[in-house]
């Protein structure tokens, strides 16, 4: 009986062994060569609020973005090229709050903020409060780059822009008639703040990119024009590495969108990878933590946004609480998904 129960703990150890000797024999040959996610913005993004042309419009331009980056990343360039390049054309689409869609201050100006972070390096470069760089995301890695300083703001960062040979434009360039339309209506509504569920397509302006390239390395990046009719210099998330934009060649990249009050609280970004890397949670389960529980549990539920986010297997993530979220994935097949309501 002895010798039975000893053959039978030998079959067992035997078969054990080599069922984790297959787990890690198969991960690698999961791991994508290479992805990339982006966003442009979550809040009250209702189908009945928008016509079937306009949703046209949208999707359009976001697929016009991603395959920007995903043809940089097919073709063996990186992350951060792609992250920069793909945020470009949504900030010079008037379709976005960001760069030329840019809302307006209560003062009626448009100020933009943006960061962005290299995954390989830790290395970031982020601006806030500039009226006249046409791309804030570029002059955010230029900072990066070319500076020893990780922010830069209001006229400080213009000059730095202008010495670093951006583009700069007449802050007319940024005037659109939907975002100044839309400052008059929250004036009139007395709402301080760029979200309110009684304004028709009134949602959280963002848009960002993350994207995992052929080496390994993640990068994430996020550009916006903020709050509609905000005062006092007012800076949200997007600007801010560890809310609004992370990226961890170890763990993820993710950018954030929403309401930017609580974002920062919430650290949104970087408690993503914490999670993945302190608890090992997948990142899946680490954006549903954070952007269901842990940001509505702030005041009551006021925490509302969503995040993009890939992580270094090339596995991606799309977490929003709010109505609906503009949004686009491709992977290293070339599968392209588009989305904006919450189905």
């Amino acid at each position: 009986m002895q010798k039975v129960i000893f053959l039978l703990f030998i079959f067992l150890t035997i078969t054990s062994c080599k069922k984790k000797v297959e787990n890690v024999v198969k991960a690698p040959n999961q791991k994508a060569e290479f992805s990339i996610v982006i966003h442009g913005g979550a809040g009250t993004i209702l189908r009945e609020h928008m016509s079937q042309e306009n949703e046209a419009i949208y999707k359009s331009k976001l697929e016009e973005a991603i395959r920007v980056g995903y043809n940089i990343l097919k073709n063996g360039g990186s992350s951060i090229d792609a992250v920069e390049k793909t945020i470009n054309v949504l900030e010079d689409s008037p379709l976005f709050n960001a760069g030329k869609g840019a809302v307006f201050t209560n003062a009626e100006t448009n100020e933009h903020d943006a960061s962005i972070m290299d995954g390989k390096t830790l290395n970031a470069g982020a601006s806030a409060g500039t009226k006249t760089v046409k791309n804030p995301i570029s002059l955010a890695r230029t900072i990066m780059e070319h500076s020893p300083h990780v922010m830069f703001s209001g006229s400080g960062a213009e000059q730095f822009a202008e010495e670093q040979g951006l583009t700069i434009v007449d802050p007319k360039y940024f005037y659109t008639e939907k975002s100044f339309n839309a400052l008059q209506r929250a004036k009139q509504a007395q709402v301080n703040t760029y979200y309110n569920t009684n304004i028709n397509d009134s949602k959280f302006g963002t848009v960002g990119c993350v994207a995992l390239d052929k080496l390994g390395n993640l990068a994430a990046g996020t550009s916006t024009g903020g709050m509609t009719n905000k005062r006092w210099g007012r800076i949200g998330d997007s600007p801010i590495i560890g809310a609004g934009t992370y990226a961890n060649n170890n763990t993820c990249a993710v950018s954030s969108t929403g309401w930017g009050e609580y974002l920062i609280r919430a650290m949104v970004a970087h408690d993503i990878s914490a999670l993945m890397e302190y608890k090992n949670l997948s990142l899946a389960e680490a954006a549903k933590e954070v952007i269901q529980n842990k940001l509505p549990s702030i005041d009551d539920g006021q925490g509302d946004g969503g995040v993009i986010a890939i992580d270094k297997l090339g596995n991606m993530v799309m977490e929003f609480n709010t109505a609906g979220m503009f949004r686009a994935t491709m992977n290293d097949k070339g599968d392209l998904y588009i989305g904006m309501f919450t189905d």
